[in-house]
């Protein structure tokens, strides 16, 4: 006999179960429908809203403004156009926000973000208070959280996370090459002007752990609010302990105050040296070549490095008048790096970008064969600077002579030392 083709054997098996056929065929019928629709409904979304939606929580308007502020959240946006500005076929939004450099406006923000506004990740938070505030909001939303300004290293210490990454530079980084780097030139003797809230006293710690694994001493330190316009009694202070190197564990504004300050107090004219633990470009252009000459810093960034480096830096400079520093061009990678994640990923879940992104290398103008490890550190190349004298600069933006380049096995903290739980305890 012949066999019976496969649509009669279904109409048979219905007409057996019900009394006419066309009822048969409507409830069979009515039944895939259903099924379809509950498949289409369980199917994760590639991407969660239609829109990929980034956001910047930075000072915009204090004393972090110039070396964060319009500038990370031009080269975030950069990044997004040269994209494409969309992924997957989606859009990709960008918002930005002043904290006012207040932990709590921060915190609240993000968790607004995250909850109500679809916000897929926060792609840097300024100032180290802020950022743990976010990274704490972040935890426990399970988003993802990078950070480019902020230096504290406890957020990939022991207030690390598996949403988070530390993208830039950290105390530890840039204590252990600044610091190493003059002890090693004799200078033995420091004491410390300290911003007094977390980034400050974890950068003095870190200093502090260098200067004397390498035999030298810490007479003393002093700590100042953020902010701080008037240096006058922290510089005395400095100026009668004696020591060699007056460590600046400040940044922005404040950085730049006290090295103006103790140039009219006469430190260096005296034979003590400012050891700025983190400066950035813009410190230096505000200070100027006259008082910022021979100072030592160390950065992951410096346009003028190659190339690459030049080629877009020279892009950041026609939209703003200034050359991008260390933080700014690092917001630019990471951003481009999270939008390939995304792609690779084929979706904005959380889990599934994080293991894209801590999979993928990282190899752009800002870092070479940059990583990010399991405590969310992004592993890369750190540069030591001198700041040039005034008839050694040639041009406008200028200013540093490389010194040398410590790997990022070498510059940044070893996991053997790490106390973040997310490290393997055969790591260490």
């Amino acid at each position: 006999m012949t066999p019976m083709p496969r649509i009669s054997q279904q109409r048979s098996i219905c007409s057996r179960r019900f009394a006419r056929i066309s009822t048969t065929a409507a409830a069979c019928g009515a039944s895939l429908f259903l099924s379809a629709a509950a498949l289409a409904q369980s199917a994760p979304a590639a991407i969660s809203d239609d829109v990929v939606r980034l956001g910047l929580i930075l000072d915009m308007s204090g004393i972090y403004a110039d070396v964060t502020g319009k500038g990370s959240a031009t080269a975030a946006q950069m990044a997004i156009d040269d994209f494409g500005g969309k992924v997957l076929g989606k859009k990709i939004d960008l918002l930005v926000v002043d904290h006012q450099n207040k932990a709590d406006i921060a915190a609240a923000r993000a968790r607004e973000w995250y909850d109500t506004q679809q916000v897929d990740a926060i792609m840097d938070v300024a100032g180290s208070a802020p950022a743990l505030a976010v990274l704490e909001v972040a935890r426990q939303k399970k988003k993802i959280v990078v950070f480019s300004g902020p230096g504290t290293e406890r957020i990939t210490n022991d207030l690390c996370s598996p949403y988070s990454v530390h993208y830039t530079y950290d105390t530890w980084s840039l204590a252990n090459t600044t610091a190493r780097a003059t002890v090693d030139r004799g200078g033995k003797r420091w004491y410390f002007l300290t911003a007094d809230y977390a980034f400050g006293h974890t950068l003095q710690a870190s200093a502090t752990e260098v200067v004397k694994a390498r035999g030298g001493t810490v007479l003393g330190a002093a700590r100042h609010p953020i902010g701080t316009s008037d240096f006058a009694s922290y510089l005395l202070q400095a100026q009668a302990s004696g020591a060699q190197i007056v460590g600046l564990a400040n940044a922005g504004g404040d950085t730049v105050n006290a090295i103006k300050a103790a140039r009219e107090f006469g430190l260096p004219q005296s034979g003590q040296k400012m050891a700025g633990l983190l400066l950035y470009i813009n410190d230096i252009h505000a200070i100027g070549l006259e008082s910022a000459a021979g100072l030592m810093l160390t950065e992951a960034f410096y346009w003028d490095m190659n190339d690459q480096t030049r080629a877009w830096s020279q892009r950041y400079y026609d939209k703003l008048n200034k050359m991008p520093n260390m933080s700014q061009a690092g917001t630019y990678s990471s951003v481009m790096h999270y939008l390939k994640a995304v792609q690779a990923a084929g979706t904005d879940a959380t889990e599934a970008v994080m293991k894209q992104m801590k999979a993928m290398p990282i190899n752009d103008f800002f870092a070479t064969n940059g990583r990010i490890r399991e405590d969310g550190r992004m592993v890369h190349d750190m540069h030591l600077f001198e700041v040039k004298t005034p008839a050694e600069s040639k041009r406008p933006w200028d200013y540093y002579k490389l010194v040398a380049t410590l790997p990022g096995d070498e510059a940044f903290m070893p996991l053997s030392k790490s106390t973040c739980p997310l490290v393997k305890t055969a790591a260490k």
